[in-house]
């Protein structure tokens, strides 16, 4: 099938057959051509402005993350200074409380923070660890300096008492009287007693004449030790491995009455100290330093 083109003038007559077939191949040849072109020319467009786009943001996280960079290290920086300042306050204070012991003539070594904690201050670790260190010495001279006030206040406890001295023959004390961190569960606790840690098997003695009135376990104490003294006062020795009283003893003052140990809820070897008057715990630290 084909077309006739006629072209007709004055003197001129111009006729021209066209296939119909090649004449729509011809135009949709073309119109694809356009469109390829017209359309790689948008693509290139689109895709430019999507790169302008995308380096805009990455920019902006670039300066975004500068800004953050430098704040977090003037931040790290002040904490850093803020640790040492922390460090500098402890020693005054342990110096201060040492002095004030040996003035009133206390143990010097137990108002300055143990050797123990002293050696994880020193040792090198992250900034966070170094914090949660150092909040625990905190607490822990804070302790001390409350119980040193406790001592202070009550070195004129009446003589009729009776109780005096260490619980332990040998050992150090390693937890006061008052609220604490839970060993177990960290949360803060009331300790009724004081602890003094030292070697398992070392001797437990009674600070004071009495008769035993319990010699055996008991919850959370393990091996424990009461001694009635008389005048309201009772004393309790807890978590000890041996016991070398029993109920009904007469004891004397720094007699034996058990072997130290790690009973009951305890994390290590050590004597938990009670002081009860009327049968209620009191800081056994005013007898202890009399």
């Amino acid at each position: 099938m084909s077309i006739t083109i006629l072209i007709k003038g004055k003197n001129t007559r111009i006729a021209k057959r066209f296939s119909i077939r090649k004449t729509v191949s011809l135009v949709v040849g073309v119109s694809l051509v356009f469109l390829v072109s017209s359309r790689t020319t948008e693509s290139v467009y689109e895709n430019q402005i999507r790169l302008n786009v995308v380096k805009t943001g990455l920019q902006e996280q670039v300066d975004l993350v500068d800004k953050l960079h430098n704040s977090t290290g003037e931040k790290l920086d002040r904490l850093i200074g803020l640790l040492a300042a922390m460090q500098f306050q402890l020693n005054q204070l342990d110096s201060i409380s040492a002095s004030l012991a040996k003035k009133n003539g206390l143990t010097e070594a137990d108002f300055v923070l143990p050797q123990e904690i002293n050696t994880q201050l020193s040792k090198d670790a992250e900034l966070t660890s170094q914090i949660e260190k150092m909040a625990d010495a905190l607490e822990f001279k804070v302790q001390q300096l409350s119980a040193l006030e406790s001592i202070l206040q009550g070195l004129n406890i009446e003589q009729e008492s009776k109780l005096a001295g260490r619980p332990v023959s040998k050992g150090w004390l390693s937890s006061y009287y008052g609220i604490r961190k839970d060993p177990f569960n960290g949360k803060p606790t009331m300790h009724k007693g004081i602890d003094f840690a030292g070697e398992e098997g070392s001797e437990v003695v009674a600070t004071g004449a009495g008769i035993v009135t319990w010699a055996g376990n008991r919850s959370g104490y393990g091996g424990l030790v009461e001694i009635d003294h008389g005048n309201g006062l009772r004393t309790r020795y807890g978590h000890n491995s041996v016991l070398t009283v029993k109920k009904g003893d007469i004891v004397t003052k720094g007699q034996a009455v058990a072997l130290l140990g790690n009973t009951g809820r305890s994390t290590g070897a050590h004597v938990h100290y009670e002081v009860l008057e009327n049968g209620r715990q009191i800081d056994p630290l005013p007898f202890i330093y009399r």
